[in-house]
């Protein structure tokens, strides 16, 4: 019955995602409106189908039915319940019917937001990500079908992939990496629309803007929570391996960034329009890209699934979406005038230009070490290995420059620059990196780069500060307001910028914790026997023995640490190994003592009762919770800037039709919604 009902839900999907496409495609190319109604009862559909879907797989689950194909495949009846309902995306098939439901999420949240705005825009953007729903309803009831028939039906199921039930961040992962994926879905049906049309004012351009932003946050706190994930489960030493899938998320997070960069310039001086729409559809382009390399089992990792049929599949609609994108910019590019020029190299829209050129080189330097071995197997029949020390030595000379470029943007001003105002302001900053990267090397800390970086962090951290509280400062001084009242009205009349460098404090702290955690990292390992002691950077770890218990989905063995920090503080630590019945292989569960100053790691490899022994991997990693403790920041940074304006609302409610508005080459808008 479940695999039944869910099986014609996404065939009404399917049918409804088809549908909405063809009309809302074809009428907004006719400029009619007579389709706009039809095309919002198609998402309505297509939502409300995907929906039904994911809540008849998640019964199917919960009630343990084995006669569907997927429960039986990551199904058990020994599984808690909410590791039983989260694997949902554990593998293959439920991970693009999940990808399904939040698609039609989005597109349901974008019509029902902008249903009475820009009618013929919204008929083109509605259609293009409709026909991406095509795509991904078509793989759910074909290659990707979860919902086939078992028989005999087995009387329980192995349960979902150990390492996707050992740690609760793989409840909050997947789902905010999917939305950042699946989010990229928006601003592309929107650069579609806007290059089909011809046209593209400011009072559509902000929601390009807006949506890319939503994706973004999403992306960002799914990758922050994928490295974190690997560092507390993996159990080796680190939370960023460049690993294939790694390099996929971050490819999108890249063009992405340097969209929302490259609107800035757009918005004030008319410029670099069709460089912003090529990033923005780059941006879902590199989601599929990385969806293809999550999916189709081409690359051995602890993130893709195993090989399956739908890589084919993907590579076709890859290969669509490229000469989509390749034909709309080179037919419609010439519509996209730039109405302005670079009136200085040491002004604002520069600074973003060469910022965007180094984001694009870094995208092409982690695309290339990626897909290159892959082009070697294909062409030469060899594959090769294209390691950390590639992407080391290509990426972080970039994330200095992106660093620099962070401070130096904000300092300069649009347009000519006076260069004796320029120098005072330069003054205060470069002197506060200069002490900052002194004292650093003063108390034992060498390495050119990460001096660097800590150098160009407390550059970049003055010059952000300055520019929060400059404005707070002056309605302090000259209206009398208190602090929080000038805060609050400070970053209510200027959200993007006051959000844009809350971000920013955030990327800083992320910066400086990887600059850090790798430069300076501790390590050694050994065997001990019971009573006997590891020694690292002033801890001392006495084993004390061994413990053992068992848990519904699980039996485990953990090892008693008694550990003394260098400060004389004691604790006890117990890294385990857990075993689960359809994994072979021991999967751990590092104990990580964390501080605001460092994380002592240890991860037990191994253990005899024998003969009263246990081995152990012990990291000490400086700064490095300082990365997941930038999601607060990054969160209120782009909430800030989200935040909806009653006045920039009724503004532009109240504006005219879009669609009447003149070409791009005239375009005189000069909104900042």
């Amino acid at each position: 019955m479940n695999g039944t009902v869910g099986n014609g839900l996404v065939l009404g999907g399917l049918a409804f995602a088809a549908f909405g496409a063809l009309v809302g495609l074809v009428s907004g190319m006719r400029r009619s409106d007579t389709g706009y109604p039809w095309v919002l009862r198609a998402v309505w559909g297509f939502a409300a189908c995907m929906v039904g879907a994911n809540l008849v797989m998640v019964n199917a689950l919960v009630t343990h039915d084995f006669s569907v194909k997927y429960v039986a495949q990551v199904g058990s009846r020994d599984t808690p319940l909410v590791y039983t309902i989260v694997s949902l995306w554990s593998a293959l098939e439920g991970s693009i019917l999940f990808w399904g439901l939040i698609m039609g999420g989005y597109i349901a949240a974008f019509a029902f937001i902008h249903r009475r705005e820009h009618a013929r825009y919204m008929q083109l953007a509605l259609g293009t990500m409709l026909a991406v729903g095509v795509f991904f309803a078509f793989l759910i009831a074909g290659p990707a079908n979860p919902w086939g028939v078992v028989s005999p039906v087995p009387a329980d199921g192995p349960g979902p992939n150990p390492l996707l039930q050992n740690h609760v961040l793989m409840i909050i992962h997947p789902p905010m990496l999917y939305l950042g994926y699946v989010g990229m879905t928006v601003p592309f049906g929107v650069a579609v629309a806007g290059l089909l049309r011809g046209e593209i004012g400011e009072a559509w351009m902000a929601p390009l803007r807006r949506w890319t932003l939503v994706a973004w946050l999403f992306l960002s706190i799914g990758i922050i929570l994928g490295a974190w994930w690997a560092y507390a489960v993996l159990g080796w030493g680190g939370y960023w391996a460049w690993d294939p899938v790694e390099n996929a998320s971050f490819l999108p997070w890249l063009t992405a960034t340097a969209f929302m960069h490259s609107t800035m310039v757009q918005e004030r001086k008319r410029m670099l329009k069709l460089w912003t729409l090529s990033l923005a559809l780059a941006s879902f382009v590199l989601t599929i890209l990385g969806t293809f390399m999550t999916r189709s089992g081409i690359f051995n990792s602890v993130h893709s699934f195993t090989q399956s049929d739908i890589g084919p599949t993907f590579l076709v609609f890859l290969g669509v979406l490229l000469l989509l994108c390749i034909g709309l910019l080179a037919s419609r590019g010439h519509l996209l005038v730039p109405e302005g020029q670079l009136s200085s190299p040491l002004s604002r829209e520069t600074s973003i230009l060469v910022n965007n050129l180094v984001f694009v080189a870094i995208t092409f330097t982690v695309l290339l070490g990626t897909v290159y071995p892959l082009i070697s197997e294909a062409v030469r029949g060899v594959r090769v290995s294209v390691g950390e020390p590639y992407f080391n030595k290509m990426a972080v000379p970039g994330g200095i420059a992106v660093l620099f470029l962070m401070g130096v943007g904000p300092m300069l001003p649009w347009g000519t620059p006076d260069k004796a105002t320029l120098k005072r302001q330069f003054i205060i900053p470069a002197a506060t990196g200069l002490v900052v990267a002194a004292v650093c090397y003063a108390v034992g800390l060498r390495g050119v780069y990460a001096l660097l970086t800590f150098g160009l962090a407390g550059f970049v951290t003055v010059i952000t500060l300055r520019e929060l509280v400059a404005p707070v400062r002056v309605r302090m001084t000259e209206r009398k307001e208190g602090l929080f009242t000038a805060l609050m009205t400070s970053a209510t009349k200027a959200q993007r910028r006051f959000g844009g460098y809350v971000v920013h404090l955030g990327i800083v702290l992320i910066i400086v914790a990887v600059a850090a955690s790798s430069a300076y990292v501790k390590h050694t390992s050994g065997t001990v026997r019971k009573g006997q002691t590891l020694e690292l950077d002033g801890y001392q770890m006495k084993y004390l023995g061994l413990v053992s218990g068992e848990e519904p989905h699980r039996t485990y063995v953990a090892a008693r640490l008694e550990v003394t920090s260098p400060g004389g503080d004691m604790s006890e630590q117990r890294p385990r190994l857990n075993y689960y019945e359809r994994s072979t292989d021991p999967i751990g569960t590092p104990a990580v003592r964390e501080t605001a100053a460092e994380d002592l790691y240890i991860s037990m490899m191994a253990f005899s009762e024998q003969n009263g022994t246990a081995s152990f991997n012990v990291w000490v990693f400086p700064l490095v919770g300082w990365i997941w403790w930038s999601i607060p920041l990054l969160v209120l940074g782009t909430l800030i800037a989200l935040w909806p304006r009653r006045k920039a609302a009724l503004a532009v409610s109240a504006a005219p039709e879009v669609g009447a508005a003149p070409p791009l080459a005239g375009d005189a808008e000069r909104g900042a919604a």
